[in-house]
């Protein structure tokens, strides 16, 4: 972590393996100077650590929480009920990554999004 806020300059609110990536959560605000000019950071990163990485940038509000941790990948919109989360998609091949094989993808970001917020019980994509 502390390699991290070194090269980048950014306060990093956590950081742990996700799947086959080291997935960083800097703080609300932080990812311009997370990601570097031409995102520089990430490359830096990436060769000093020898692996993938990924930014993530926390914000208070889940909705906007997930988008981020989301990203690329565009969503159109987020309801939640009684704590479920159900993800609107634009297209079959979007939902499809966001899913994942026997939705391996969508119950890590279900994970991830649980380390920082309790009221979730579940996200849906549809």
């Amino acid at each position: 972590m502390s390699l991290f806020e070194n090269i980048t300059r950014a306060r990093l609110k956590d950081c742990f393996y996700s799947k086959d990536k080291l997935l960083f959560v800097v703080n609300h605000g932080e990812m311009g100077k997370a990601l570097g000019k031409k995102k520089m950071h990430i490359e830096k990163l990436e060769k000093v650590l020898n692996r993938k990485i990924k930014i993530v940038e926390f914000n208070p509000d889940i909705k906007t929480f997930i988008k981020n941790l989301m990203f690329p990948l565009r969503i159109l919109e987020i309801k939640e009920q009684d704590g479920v989360y159900t993800i609107k998609g634009p297209d079959t091949k979007t939902k499809g990554l966001m899913i994942g094989a026997r939705a391996q993808n969508l119950r890590n970001y279900e994970e991830i999004t649980r380390k920082y917020f309790d009221n979730i019980k579940e996200l849906k994509v549809i």
